[in-house]
């Protein structure tokens, strides 16, 4: 070690490394040592980040952060600041960073809900032999320690242990009189003559009044932590040997953190600098609001992570309380008039997922947590029936596009799985967030993406953070998950560049429209060519239970002049599009605001390659191809920009990852930097078009696509009162199914015998003499429902000329304000 530093040499034998991450570690600071700060604290950075990537830690992070004299959060900013020429940390390296972040983030939530409202005895001693045991039970009884909400449902149930344990003398009084109906615990002269017997009681003497009082205190489900306490925290007290001859609780857990090599949680109750916060950097959270969101001016108050949690978990359960695990009368009716009733596929396709949901999520979460992942299941099916309703609600007088789409398997299973995926984002959990769903229920990417609009729409009451989650899931879907091999989206390309399909991409010349929301599940999933919807003879249409191919109509059936499209490629580009243009002039707001002129000749190539070079995005990233082409037009336009300095900008744009650079296919299987894949693919395969941008006649510039403020904003969504997770502000809204059947059904099966007529004779004055009476006609409140119109059926037209002027009307007048 002559060539190194005698202090770091002296540090690498603290902490007990070998001599060859000594030369590797010291090799790693070598190369960023004139890039920054000499700071000795960034040889402990260098050694994390070379153990890491060898597998080959002696040390834990505690003992590494009390060698450098640093906290968890300065050491992890550290580490990335190391990352100055971007090939520094290895991905593994900032995966294990970012575990790290959020097993610490938890821990210090965890720690101050304990350590304030949850101090429930007033001797140390007591308060830190419960602590310390549940520590042991969140590292035995999980999989992954950064699952926030199971692992305060443990704290509580280790609180229940621990209470009844407890002198009634040193208890505070709430936890005093919840027990005080229960006989007392034995005292400590009792305990230690039960030494040869494991210190807890039998599972049916569990105080489930304790256990309520704790859960209210905390606004958390009891029976969920009931369940919790019945199935992991027993399991870990029957493995747990407090016994004479037994091992100690602080030594079975010493022996846990040294295996699990990341921060000792004990060190939370003495105040240890490597893990807790500054003192004014918590005060001033605690006093300062926070915003609800950027398009949102309300202040909030400021809430924890665990009651932001509950308040999330309190508000699903409420919306749901009255749904039920089985279709509701209405929707039994809609199974029975199909032409082939669901009902028993519905019902087994639910038992099928609800076992494998089940355990996988044991499988995730932990061993014994099989019955929890049910009872998620279960809140899920409650929310897919309660949205399956409200979508069939908005379908005109039940038609037959409504009866095929109740068949369709694929619909079934996306809902399921959109209904099971906001559960999961509710609860939280890192290790089961998007997309794991669709592993479990073996669904594509796109499949997924056709449910996210009309799940929002049907349901109102979706929280804003939930709603965001959902458009952030489609983002990754048309980013990134959607173009994966073996995605139906690149089946649906090839059909539309050989014509084979009705489908095709968005074309530029309606980028300049905003993106209407007026497409069906039906539009989507009944797809490439859906049959047009039939005006049927009075008869046939009073009577739900006719079949489609029963006995020809009595009368003349009205057939659309073509067939009518599925709208689900088309309705991907609009998206996709739009997602690239608001990426794009983000990055060159960081990078080009002093060359305003090349972000349209960049977003032309941009959109040029997802539109006629879409096998660029096989297994790659939407992103990707963004950088790619601004360095691309910079390069031709002599604009000095180096990739480095883009990728540095792109670093600090939202929902970004240093995979998308790090790691890019690029040939025969192979994965490298961003650099290489421009030089390898991306410039041979679009050379020539690069190349024209620099002649006298570039290509004609693509318009640029209308940004909406939100796609997921409707104006007719009802808006929670703050003060109450149950009462609603909603405008006043009459659904066009209940408007149309309630008060014109009888005069509408009067006139199909007219249409009919109308239709064959040509003549056009039946359709304009086709009249509502004297019925209200709210038109405001008929927006949505126009949503669900196609417009290629020629029913209603006069009624829905008023409404789309109307809405132009409006429209005009939001403009104004």
């Amino acid at each position: 070690h002559r060539d190194k530093e005698t202090e770091f040499v002296t540090l690498c034998k603290s902490l007990h490394v070998t001599d060859l991450v000594c030369d590797h570690a010291w090799t790693l600071w070598k190369t960023i040592q004139d890039s920054v700060e000499e700071l000795e604290s960034l040889w402990g950075s260098c050694l994390f980040a070379t153990v890491t990537d060898m597998d080959t830690a002696s040390f834990t992070l505690t003992q590494l952060l009390k060698a450098v004299s640093l906290n968890v959060k300065q050491f992890l900013a550290l580490v990335r600041k190391m990352d100055v020429n971007l090939d520094t940390i290895s991905t593994k390296v900032n995966s294990a960073l970012s575990h790290l972040e959020k097993k610490y983030d938890v821990m210090l939530a965890l720690y101050q809900r304990f350590e304030n409202p949850l101090s429930f005895s007033r001797e140390k001693e007591t308060i830190r032999t419960c602590w310390t045991m549940f520590l042991l039970a969140k590292g035995r009884a999980l999989q992954m320690e950064d699952d926030l909400v199971i692992s305060f449902q443990l704290l509580l149930c280790t609180l229940e242990f621990c209470i009844k344990r407890c002198p009634p003398d040193l208890l505070q009084p709430l936890y005093k009189s919840a027990i005080s109906k229960v006989q007392s615990p034995p005292g400590r002269t009792a305990r230690r003559s039960q030494s040869k017997a494991k210190s807890r009681l039998p599972e049916s003497e569990v105080d489930l009044q304790l256990l309520k009082t704790l859960c209210q205190e905390n606004d958390c489900n009891s029976e969920e932590v009931k369940n919790v306490y019945q199935t992991s925290f027993s399991a870990f007290l029957d493995s747990l040997d407090l016994s004479g001859s037994g091992k100690g609780l602080d030594q079975q857990y010493q022996e846990h953190y040294l295996k699990s090599r990341d921060f000792d949680g004990r060190l939370f109750l003495d105040g240890d600098e490597t893990v807790l916060v500054p003192k004014v950097d918590m005060s001033q959270v605690e006093r300062t609001p926070k915003k609800m969101s950027d398009e949102d001016s309300t202040l909030i108050p400021p809430q924890t992570p665990i009651r932001a949690a509950m308040t999330s978990i309190q508000q699903l359960r409420g919306d749901l309380t009255s749904s039920g695990d089985q279709p509701s009368t209405n929707l039994a009716t809609y199974f029975k008039n199909c032409t082939v009733d669901p009902t028993q596929d519905v019902v087994k396709r639910l038992e099928t997922f609800g076992e494998t949901f089940s355990q996988r999520f044991g499988q995730a979460v932990g061993p014994h947590c099989v019955a929890l992942g049910r009872q998620r299941f279960n809140l899920g099916v409650k929310l897919y029936y309660k949205i399956m309703e409200a979508m069939l609600k908005s379908v005109l007088l039940f038609h037959l596009i409504s009866r095929k789409l109740l068949n369709d398997s694929t619909f079934h299973t996306s809902l399921l799985a959109c209904a099971l995926e906001v559960v999961m984002a509710t609860y939280g959990g890192a290790n089961m967030c998007f997309p794991w769903i669709l592993d479990v229920v073996e669904l594509t990417a796109f499949d997924f993406y056709k449910v996210i609009e009309s799940f929002i729409k049907a349901d109102p009451t979706l929280s804003k953070d939930i709603v965001k989650h959902l458009e952030t899931c489609e983002n990754l879907i048309m980013e990134r998950i959607a173009w994966r091999t073996g995605s139906p989206l690149f089946d649906l390309l090839r059909q539309e560049h050989e014509g084979e399909t009705a489908e095709q991409v968005e074309t530029t010349a309606n980028f300049s429209q905003p993106l209407q929301h007026n497409h069906t599940a039906a539009d989507l999933y009944l797809s490439p060519v859906r049959p047009g919807l039939r005006v049927l003879p009075p008869e046939t249409a009073a009577s739900p239970n006719t079949q489609a191919s029963s006995q020809p109509p009595t009368q003349p059936v009205s057939q659309p002049a073509r067939p009518l499209k599925s709208n689900s490629l088309s309705l991907f580009y609009k998206k996709l599009y739009r997602l690239a243009y608001t990426r794009l002039k983000m990055l060159c707001s960081y990078l080009l605001s002093s060359h305003p002129e090349l972000e349209p000749i960049i977003w032309t190539l941009f959109q040029h390659t997802l539109q006629h070079e879409h096998e660029l995005m096989r297994d790659r990233h939407l992103d990707q191809l963004m950088m790619c082409a601004m360095y691309a037009i910079c390069k031709v336009k002599t604009v000095d920009l180096r990739f480095k300095t883009i990728v540095t900008a792109y670093k600090n744009m939202p929902n970004t990852s240093q995979d998308t650079f790090k790691h890019v296919l690029t040939t025969d299987g192979n994965y490298d930097s961003i650099i290489v894949f421009y030089n390898l693919v991306f410039m041979q395969k679009l050379k020539t078009n690069i190349l024209q941008y620099a002649s006298t006649r570039p290509p004609t510039l693509s318009p640029i696509p209308q940004i909406p403020r939100s796609p997921y904003k409707f104006p007719n969504s009802p808006l929670r009162v703050p003060v109450s997770s149950n009462v609603y502000i909603s405008p006043m809204k009459t659904s066009f199914l209940t408007f149309l059947v309630s008060s014109v059904f009888l005069q509408l099966i009067n006139r199909f015998q007219k249409i009919n007529q109308m239709v064959n004779s040509g003549d056009r004055s039946f359709k304009r003499s086709l009249d509502l009476g004297s019925t209200p006609k709210p038109l405001k409140r008929l927006r949505f429902d126009m949503d669900g119109q196609d417009e290629g059926d020629g029913r209603f037209a006069s009624t829905r000329s008023r409404m789309q002027e109307q809405k132009m009307k409006e429209d005009a007048e939001s403009r104004r304000e």
